[in-house]
């Protein structure tokens, strides 16, 4: 027979009280933040951060100390889910529209923050090596809180969806980089060059087939199964099997689920079912992740950034609208495109600090000036980078021409 519980006095807290409750208020905090957010020129991810600042360890600190394990699972899954919808934008029916738009503004973007960050660190009297791995980190953006503000904006325009495929290309150029320079700093330390680009090879060649492994069959089965729950366990299996598959084989899982999210778009014949159940449920899991960033923000590292903080901050910001704007103006975007296109993509995050953590591994005796670099800015482009992104939406849409009516039949 089944022991019976211990006994416990009424009103005594045990762990699974504690974290019930805990997700039960943060998930209704994410209720209240959708209608606060109408009334504030605010974004509700910036919301968000700032309400997990507010109960974390740097605030009130009101959360429980599982909140560790909490933010690694939420952050896995919600990126996931956000790379396998941004796959969805990457159909060959959109990319002939602005495909040669998109590889424009994403490359040059990712070239103009890179060549400008290096520049300026350098010319400022940094280390060559230091501004070398800083280069390639500054590509690095935030698809979950750019996807995020898109959502919440009530009328998309053909701005947002061109942002939306830039944001999916940006992350696969961004690892490409980050991969060169990274071995360019090890060549110039005397390291192994060759470890560092099969390093960058293997993340992104490795995530191509794991996203083919799971999306190709997936594609096959997409609309054999009735629209339902079975389709919602479908979706949400495919893409949490992807991930761990990715985690498990030490590639890029963000890019392994936009891989299978794209084959399946093009290949499914009933594609858009799968997207419209993670689309429904996506949202709980943004919740928590956005929290629990906020509650893991310290603003005391933005005390040790100092100069090469401020540098960085300055130089992406510049890197990241010049190049945009260039690689628009190539491609022949409409004038407003141009202008805010390298605003909206200003949010880093997580796959930053990533980064960042490969690059402090590979250069040990630089970790503590990189990573209070990568960790105070993050503060800062998580707070400030939603915001700039809602501004360059609004205004984008504002300043683009109505579309043309279609006359009505009858």
């Amino acid at each position: 027979l089944p022991r019976r519980p211990a006994y416990r006095k009424p009103g005594t807290m045990t762990g699974n009280d504690i974290t019930l409750m805990t997700l039960g208020g943060l998930l209704l905090l994410g209720l209240a933040t959708d209608a606060f957010a109408r009334y504030t020129p605010l974004p509700r991810v910036t919301l968000l951060v700032l309400f997990g600042v507010a109960v974390g360890p740097a605030g009130l600190d009101l959360l429980p100390v599982e909140i560790d394990h909490w933010y690694a699972l939420s952050a896995d899954i919600a990126l996931l889910m956000i790379g396998f919808l941004l796959g969805s934008k990457l159909s060959l029916k959109n990319l002939r529209k602005t495909g040669s738009q998109v590889l424009w503004i994403s490359s040059l973007e990712v070239i103009g923050v890179a060549a400008i960050m290096f520049a300026g660190l350098v010319a400022l009297g940094f280390d060559a090596t230091i501004s070398l791995l800083l280069a390639g980190i500054a590509p690095a953006s935030a698809p979950a809180a750019i996807a995020n503000v898109v959502d919440e904006v009530p009328h998309r325009g053909r701005f947002t969806e061109l942002l939306l495929e830039v944001v999916a290309v940006d992350d696969a150029w961004g690892l490409i980089a980050f991969s060169i320079f990274l071995a360019c700093a090890q060549a110039m330390a005397g390291g192994d060059m060759l470890s560092a680009l099969s390093y960058g090879g293997w993340e992104l060649g490795g995530a191509l087939l794991v996203g083919a492994a799971i999306g190709l069959p997936a594609a096959l089965l997409t609309g054999r199964v009735a629209p339902g729950q079975p389709t919602l366990m479908e979706a949400l299996g495919v893409v949490l099997f992807c991930g761990g598959l990715a985690l498990y084989l030490e590639v890029s899982f963000l890019l392994s689920a936009m891989i299978a999210g794209t084959i399946i778009a093009n290949f499914a014949h009933h594609h858009e079912r799968p997207f419209h159940e993670i689309s429904n449920i996506q949202w709980p899991f943004m919740v928590l992740f956005f929290v629990l960033a906020g509650a893991s923000l310290h603003f005391e590292t933005l005390l040790g950034v100092g100069l090469i903080g401020a540098a960085y901050i300055f130089l992406r910001v510049v890197g990241l609208t010049s190049g945009a704007w260039l690689g628009a103006r190539i491609s022949g975007c409409e004038p407003a495109h141009c202008r805010w296109i390298g605003l909206a993509i200003t949010p880093q995050a997580g796959v930053a600090l990533g980064m960042a953590l490969v690059a402090a591994s590979r250069f040990p005796e630089l970790r503590d000036q990189i990573m209070p670099v990568i960790i105070g800015t993050t503060v800062i482009f998580e707070l400030a980078g939603p915001i700039l992104t809602r501004l360059a939406i609004l205004r984008a849409d504002q300043a683009q021409p109505p579309r043309a009516r279609k006359p009505e039949s009858g």
